[in-house]
């Protein structure tokens, strides 16, 4: 054997080798899945704990825990041992997958949205100041964008300018023209869209999805693929939450009555039909008392009754309330409002809340609440007896801390036995430096106060300050189910964002599916490379083996190549390969052809296979190059499923090329060298 040959033959053996190794960890994969599916399978039915909630509880690390609570005996036993072995199992896994290929969301089933940023809201953020007419000029460029397709600032500028109006009036600085503040937003656009992008990936990469797929399209999109995960409305969920955090002290008693009584004046006078001025006067403190919930005199009265006269807005809506009978007379607004024995906050029946609502936005009321002092309302409502109730809280206007403060956030189960809270999650909350310090500076200051943790406008919890903290940290407690905390610990940490975010299309692609994807795309290539295997030997003869072991050959580079760079397969990826496989004999089709015509031609075994490959070169080159530089055109330009199927068929493409040339020829090399072939069999 000539060394050329032995060189060429060593190279394809380490090719293939380092293909071996790239491959075995998605080998290696399926077995673990299918070992890891067997032992939650047992799990399950030792304990009774759903998929779900093992899932959970491997996240938490209570696994031990709760099957000890679910089970007893040999079946806890068992149970705690397969429990073991997941632990075990789930890091091998987690340690494969970054080495195996990644299965798209087509194939492993997940979700695909697309979101578009909602530049209007975005326009009014950046507003200096807003009115009517800032919000009509709004309107008339999202009219011009829908029907005309008109670029959105194009469109606005547009607008400005027929109506005579500088953008400066709102945007930008004092006597800078509007081509000016144009740019600028256009820059503003793009800069928030980029870091909501970021904020994107921040949040999914919690989010616990592998290798997520987040691109911007166009100008104001983002597609968002999340493999493996099928709850939309989760995934909407944690995208598009702002998660604005704020920490207010909650307003002391003095001031709450004072407040409560200057609210129940004015609804006295709207009742009785008067105007406001000087019957408002100075309120005496603490003069207001809220009713116990169970001692309350409730009745139903109409809301007719509360406002004086019904109205229009009112007649749509439930026109009865829930009152005290023995203090609606005197203060129609408390009358509204109940005190639940020892708890921080007002409530509200679940009746009444609209109506409070309403009466807390009124013009007159919102005069006579200080300018300082907010009213919120809690996240979620409580039970109390058979009752339930919204939370109440009047607090000051401006936050202690902000949500910027934060440096981490996680979920945590409480401990303790005898609390009632024991077991549950919580989210702990760790404060950058500065928010360490301001946070040690407002609990030393405000001990015995409430401070109230609002998020998104609503109060998550609102606990005591027993003792000044100066170690950074707090917690967020509420009825959450462990998804429910885990999903608010991660919004938490990725942050607000910076661009409001709507969504235009949700599709969801169930495991079923993506399993009968697999089969349906394993068939296709299956059925497809055993035909042209069938059609390459009755053809070509023993030729034909030997290009149908370069084909072989070239779906093995393919896919260790793929795993190699941690690509991902996709369906449309399955239909490249399946193109690969006609395009890697289509080279072996011209040289066999040639090889032939050298043949008839009176040539020599020898000198016919040097002459088929050496004429056949080049048309196969070209062919080649022209079709990858359109595969790396789709890859380049191209979305999701496209960028699939251009990386298969360009991996595919260079795979042919050696297999097709460098392989065959090796193979065809040392039959005719060590052996004196008078007929090819071709």
């Amino acid at each position: 054997m000539q060394r050329s040959h032995i060189t060429k033959l060593i190279l394809v053996l380490a090719l293939l080798i380092i293909a071996g190794v790239s491959l075995y960890p998605t080998f290696r994969l399926s077995g673990l899945h299918q070992r890891e599916n067997k032992l939650f399978a047992d799990i399950e039915s030792l304990t009774g704990l759903t998929k779900l909630d093992i899932d959970e509880s491997l996240t938490v690390g209570d696994l031990e825990a709760r099957i000890r609570k679910n089970a007893s005996g040999d079946s806890m036993d068992k149970a705690l041992q397969s429990a073991a072995e997941i632990i075990e199992l789930s890091a091998k896994i987690e340690d494969v997958e970054k080495r195996a290929i990644k299965q798209g969301l087509d194939l492993q089933g997940g979700t695909y949205l697309v979101y578009e940023a909602d530049l209007p809201q975005l326009l009014r953020n950046l507003a200096k100041n807003q009115d009517d007419q800032l919000e009509d000029i709004i309107a008339a460029t999202k009219i011009v964008v829908e029907q005309e397709g008109a670029g959105f600032f194009t469109a606005l500028e547009q607008n400005f300018k027929s109506r005579n109006i500088d953008m400066n009036r709102y945007f930008g600085r004092k006597g800078q023209t509007n081509q000016d503040i144009i740019r600028e937003l256009r820059d503003e656009a793009e800069d928030a869209i980029n870091r909501t992008l970021e904020v994107l990936r921040n949040r999914i990469d919690q989010f616990g999805v592998s290798e997520p797929s987040i691109t911007k399209q166009g100008t104001n999109r983002i597609v968002i693929e999340l493999a493996g995960v099928t709850s939309i409305q989760r995934a909407k969920n944690v995208i598009s939450s702002t998660a604005q955090l704020e920490f207010k002290l909650v307003e002391e008693s003095e001031l709450t009555w004072s407040i409560l009584d200057d609210i129940d004046r004015v609804m006295r006078v709207k009742q009785r039909g008067e105007a406001l001025g000087d019957t408002l006067l100075p309120a005496e403190p603490d003069s207001a008392q809220l009713t116990e919930g169970e001692q309350a005199e409730e009745e139903e009265v109409s809301i007719e009754d509360l406002f004086g006269e019904q109205t229009e807005e009112i007649a749509e809506e439930d026109t009865t309330l829930l009152v005290d009978q023995n203090t609606f007379s005197d203060k129609p607004f408390t009358a509204l409002l109940r005190q639940i024995s020892g708890s921080n906050y007002i409530a509200v029946p679940a009746q009444n809340v609209r109506a409070v609502q309403r009466i807390i936005n009124l013009p007159e009321v919102q005069a006579v609440i200080p300018s300082d002092v907010e009213i919120l309302f809690g996240n979620e409502p409580m039970i109390y007896g058979e009752d339930q109730y919204e939370r109440m809280y009047i607090t000051k206007k401006e936050p202690e801390l902000l949500g910027e403060m934060l440096s981490d956030a996680s979920v945590q189960i409480s401990g303790g036995g005898q609390s009632l809270r024991a077991g549950a999650p919580y989210v702990s909350m760790e404060l950058n430096n500065e928010g360490a310090k301001t946070f040690s500076k407002v609990t030393g200051m405000n001990i015995g106060r409430y401070l109230a943790i609002v998020l998104d406008g609503k109060v998550a919890s609102a606990p005591v300050i027993e003792t000044k903290i100066s170690t950074g940290s707090a917690m967020i407690e509420g009825t959450f189910s462990m998804e429910e905390a885990q999903d608010l610990a991660l919004i938490l940490r990725a942050g607000a964002l910076p661009a409001p975010l709507y969504s235009i299309t949700e599709n969801t692609v169930g495991p079923s599916l993506g399993q009968d994807s697999i089969n349906r795309g394993r068939n296709s290539v299956l059925i497809g490379l055993l035909l042209v295997i069938l059609f390459m030997i009755i053809y070509y003869k023993a030729a034909g083996v030997v290009a149908d072991f370069a084909l072989m050959l070239n779906i093995v580079f393919v896919f260790a190549v793929m795993a190699g760079f941690h690509a991902t397969l996709t369906l449309p990826g399955i239909a490249g390969i399946i193109l690969t496989v006609g395009m890697a004999v289509d080279a072996n089709v011209l040289i066999f052809e040639r090889i032939r015509e050298e043949l008839k031609s009176g040539k020599t075994v020898r000198a016919a296979i040097d002459a088929g490959y050496g004429r056949a070169f080049s048309t196969i080159l070209d062919a080649n190059v022209t079709t990858l530089i359109t595969a790396i055109v789709l890859y380049s330009f191209g979305t999701g499923p496209i960028k699939g199927f251009a990386l298969t068929l360009s991996i595919g493409i260079l795979a042919s090329m050696f297999t097709a040339i460098v392989v065959t020829r090796l193979i065809f090399d040392i039959i005719t060298s060590q052996y004196a072939i008078k007929k090819l069999s071709i």
